[in-house]
């Protein structure tokens, strides 16, 4: 009798547990920890895309850069050897060159503009040419604007000559910096820290909160608010991944993505404020202003040649986010 009971519960376990396993399982990779506002925004994503599929497609989120960086990640969703891969735009316009536009220091005035680019008739362009690779753009998460990390205090223009600060591998951040008089040395993500701590490089540069979540306050103490660059994470699937998805369900995939992006862009906007409070009361950490307008006049004309082979129709499209 105990047996013939334990046969039947372990029957209908083993049904029950087919009747609510996913149809698609897909991995989603991040090189920032899981603590990240990205990487978050790739758990709300998760979450939203289960809901409204009924659990019929399932995204796993693996931060850390455990599927690669940047770089790797993207390459890897072009071969299709990675489901989706999330990288910055300096990132993504070297696969999509014409993705310059959005690597131009000071090119938005306000979050609205930023948001108001990338989420209107630039998107489409950038679709087309990710397409024509083997990727799809899910969506635009955000590292917002970028600030300059440093072990001595940067306060004017001239305290850059000479600094050895860590920049992205993007020939637009790599000129800005070198515009500046400092030495833009370019590595992965990943070996930020230890380069800060050796001394290799005495600056890098994020979004503020990245200074609390990757710990860099331990061997660096100033944050300057130079907000130079205004930076999107973008969210690329693979051609071979999105077939795996049932078609009724794609729509619904999207709808996911665009919640998240929502989500996402209000969670970095509270992450970046609390950050600024516990670096400064708890870390020790100091903020400094500085004459963003000098910056730009020494920066911006240095850089000209550097989009002058992106095609008007695209340049018209960033122009636009500026109209009222």
């Amino acid at each position: 009798m105990k047996k013939s009971l334990y046969f039947s519960i372990l029957v209908t376990a083993m049904f029950s547990a087919h009747a609510y396993a996913a149809d698609v399982s897909l991995s989603m990779g991040f090189v920032d920890p899981i603590s990240s506002s990205y990487a978050k925004g790739g758990l709300k994503f998760a979450e939203e895309v289960k809901k409204l599929t009924d659990g019929r497609v399932e995204i796993n989120v693996i931060a850390g850069g455990s599927l690669g960086g940047e770089r790797e990640m993207i390459e890897g969703v072009q071969m299709g050897t990675v489901d989706i891969g999330t990288a910055a735009n300096p990132v993504f316009s070297q696969f999509i060159p014409e993705m310059v536009l959005l690597d131009q220091p000071y090119l938005f005035s306000s979050v609205e503009e930023a948001h108001k680019a990338i989420d209107g008739k630039l998107n489409e362009l950038i679709e087309t040419k990710a397409e024509a690779q083997g990727m799809r753009i899910l969506g635009w998460l955000e590292s917002g604007y970028r600030d300059v990390f440093s072990k001595d205090p940067v306060t004017k223009p001239e305290d850059f000559k000479g600094l050895k600060i860590r920049t992205m591998e993007n020939k637009m951040q790599i000129a800005a910096f070198n515009a500046l008089g400092a030495v833009a040395t370019p590595m992965p993500f990943t070996e930020q820290y230890t380069a800060l701590q050796q001394g290799t490089i005495s600056a890098n540069e994020n979004a503020i909160c990245n200074m609390l979540i990757n710990r860099y306050y331990e061997v660096i103490k100033n944050i300057t608010r130079t907000n130079h660059q205004f930076t999107y994470i973008g969210v690329a699937i693979s051609e071979r991944a999105w077939q795996s998805i049932p078609e009724q369900d794609r729509p619904k995939v999207m709808e996911a993505m665009k919640t998240a992006v929502a989500w996402q862009r209000n969670d970095l906007a509270e992450l970046n404020a609390f950050s600024e409070k516990e670096l400064t009361e708890k870390h020790g950490v100091k903020f400094h202003d500085i004459d963003r307008k000098a910056l730009r006049d020494i920066i911006v004309p240095r850089l000209i040649n550097l989009t002058a082979s992106v095609p008007q129709e695209w340049k018209d499209a960033v122009a636009e986010a500026s109209k009222e």
